[in-house]
């Protein structure tokens, strides 16, 4: 890992579920919405999927890329913002959300799913207010049982809301095949 650009772990429950889903789909076109510096974009390559990373912040995406490529690991990244530059649709087998909510985006994160893909979705609810740290604003933090209802169109995994360390909700879902 490059001194200059610490790189948190990725969440136990992405990396846990990326373990999961590459059994029947390594090789597969994976997404790191919000990538960041990379933390869940490492981890989606390590599980053996064909990595992208997106992120609107330029050089979060090249210290991501650079740290990829000094680690062996291929990823693709874009800078964008993906209100005005909307996620392809039908094109990810799996697509990780960790500790970023843009509310609008929910319906575009469905529709970017392969049929049978997978939403992996994990970030604060408004129970983190009570445990006094970052984040405060309720424009970054889901009311209890928000994701769950706001990826209705998903067939739901796994869902599970907890209260600590952190409190965040966690969400996997799948795209059923019939649905469009």
């Amino acid at each position: 890992m490059s001194q200059d650009s610490p790189i948190m772990s990725p969440s136990p429950f992405i990396v846990e579920w990326l373990r999961r889903l590459a059994v029947e789909r390594s090789g597969g076109r994976a997404l790191d919405v919000a990538m960041g510096r990379g933390r869940h974009s490492l981890a989606i390559a390590r599980a053996g999927f064909r990595t992208f990373g997106v992120d609107r912040d330029f050089d979060s995406v090249r210290s991501a890329v650079t740290e990829a490529r000094e680690q062996g690991i291929a990823i693709a990244a874009w800078c964008t913002d993906l209100v005005s530059f909307p996620l392809p649709q039908g094109r990810f087998d799996v697509i990780v959300v960790a500790r970023y909510l843009q509310r609008d985006l929910f319906p575009s994160l469905v529709s970017a799913l392969t049929p049978t893909g997978v939403l992996l979705y994990e970030t604060f609810t408004t129970a983190q207010l009570k445990l006094g740290t970052r984040p405060t604003s309720a424009a970054h933090l889901l009311a209890p049982g928000e994701l769950k209802e706001s990826l209705a169109a998903l067939d739901v995994l796994f869902y599970e809301e907890v209260s600590g360390p952190e409190a965040v909700a966690r969400f996997a879902g799948r795209r059923a095949a019939s649905r469009s």
